[in-house]
């Protein structure tokens, strides 16, 4: 796949969005970013802003197998992966593939199941494999783990540990509509519901091949190193007690890489890391004042971080482009 491949498959899933979900240009633009860089997303927002219907509408425009799954207390880590049952018929031990066997996964609500639940994800979320009873199965791609969460719920809710949010590229926050937006979204909605007509516009195939094309982008050593100038300049920030990991550098730079095929470049700009600098980095740190204070404080840090550490020369920094 090529740039203008890209960039036809891009317009027809936003299209498609466009049909359904009103306004959040932005936070479309980092879901697909994600998407490009075969990461997954947690959807964090207040009730009813929508998150559930735009994963909905994402797995519809796709062409994969889907599967939504209702985080609860009493739900068990085998009701996600699936169990080997014993068939009276063959005498056998047969496998009953759980919700994980999808391309999407819409994990609704997660902060509501157990912590051992949560924890049968990141295997699955990091390998795109699944060990049950010893033997391991692969996950077929793309995978794509689209979470949502409630912050300002905490009862009957078990917080996110570190390494669970690790495994997520982007936390995404939309926020309230405009005034102008919701009134489009009462007038969009007031008949019937426009989800029920989204047909699929992209093959699997075709999106493993958008996330190849999104990996090979060139990016210049300058801003690989402006890439861990950020994420060093984390650890040292005031009021940190956990910055961000190697690995999260390795996310910002896949995020950058598919949030710059997104805005239709074949090369990363300074402008591509800094636009998804908060989504990838922000959950990943860990405040001295606690897990209830630190998301609109980690989130600002980030930006303090991102104002503080001086980015390379344009020219520099967009090299690749004359060397791709």
């Amino acid at each position: 796949m090529n740039l203008q491949e890209s960039q036809i498959l891009l317009s027809a899933l936003k299209s498609n969005l466009a049909k359904v979900i009103v306004g959040k240009e932005e936070g479309i633009d980092l879901l697909l970013a994600a998407l490009l860089a075969g990461g997954h997303v947690l959807l964090e927002d207040v009730p009813g802003t929508g998150k559930t219907l735009l994963a909905k509408t994402l797995a519809r425009s796709l062409e994969c197998s889907f599967k939504r799954i209702q985080f609860t207390p009493d739900l068990l880590p085998s009701d996600l992966s699936g169990i080997n049952f014993y068939n009276q018929k063959t005498g056998e031990f047969q496998f009953r593939p759980g919700p994980v066997f999808a391309g999407v996964l819409l994990a609704d609500e997660i902060n509501r199941a157990t912590p051992r639940t949560q924890s049968s994800l990141l295997e699955c979320m990091e390998e795109r494999q699944i060990t049950i009873d010893g033997e391991t199965h692969a996950l077929a791609a793309p995978f794509f783990v689209i979470a949502t969460q409630n912050p300002v719920d905490n009862q009957g809710t078990f917080p996110l540990p570190e390494a669970q949010l690790d495994r997520f590229l982007m936390r995404i926050t939309t926020g309230y509509p405009s005034f102008q937006d919701g009134v489009n979204i009462l007038r969009r909605f007031r008949e019937n519901n426009p989800l029920e007509d989204t047909a699929a516009v992209a093959g699997p195939g075709e999106i493993v091949a958008a996330q190849k094309f999104a990996a090979a982008l060139m990016v210049s050593d300058e801003l690989l190193g402006y890439i861990i100038a950020v994420v060093e300049a984390t650890r040292r920030a005031p009021g940190v007690r956990l910055g961000a990991s190697p690995r999260a550098g390795f996310a910002l730079l896949r995020a950058a890489q598919g949030y710059a095929v997104v805005r239709g470049r074949q090369y990363v700009v300074p402008d591509d890391i800094k636009a998804v600098a908060v989504p990838v980095l922000a959950h990943r740190l860990v405040l001295q004042r606690g897990p209830a204070a630190s998301e609109a404080q980690a989130a600002e840090l980030v930006r303090q971080v991102l104002r503080q550490v001086e980015v390379p020369a344009e020219a520099a920094a967009v090299r690749g482009r004359e060397e791709a």
